[in-house]
């Protein structure tokens, strides 16, 4: 049996954004976004979760370095994202609403890329304390 292990980097970033489908008028939107809706946006302090999971290298006896991988997060998601209005400057998000489905899945796409293909990959994000999304789904 191969003996994986499973690694994570936590990372924050701060964000707001606004949950909108333009091609709904302002009463649905107001009905299945609420606040979230705010023409004026609003934020939230979002935790990210990398977990990268594998065999660990005979030579390091890593699975990755944490802190390439912490590299990797910080140039590729924490520059793009924080303290970003997330619908306005980040491209993704031009016609994509932001929700945390939605940036847990860009986020990993993200990543992706970036990680060895060799190496699995799932990205939780929370939102608030209580609400979090990951991807892919377990």
């Amino acid at each position: 049996m191969e003996k994986k292990v499973s690694v994570y980097r936590k990372e924050h970033f701060n964000a707001a954004h606004r949950l909108h489908n333009a091609a709904w008028d302002e009463a649905k939107n107001d009905a299945v976004f609420g606040k979230c809706n705010n023409p004026s946006y609003h934020g939230h302090n979002y935790e990210i979760e990398v977990k990268v999971t594998g065999k660990p290298a005979a030579d390091t006896g890593f699975v990755i370095d944490l802190k390439l991988l912490s590299d990797i997060i910080k140039e590729n998601v924490l520059n793009k994202f924080d303290h970003k209005n997330l619908n306005l400057d980040v491209k993704e998000f031009a016609i994509l609403n932001p929700t945390a489905e939605n940036i847990v899945i860009v986020i990993y796409n993200i990543l992706r890329e970036k990680i060895n293909k060799d190496l699995d990959l799932q990205v939780r994000l929370y939102e608030t304390p209580r609400n979090f999304a990951e991807y892919p789904a377990t």
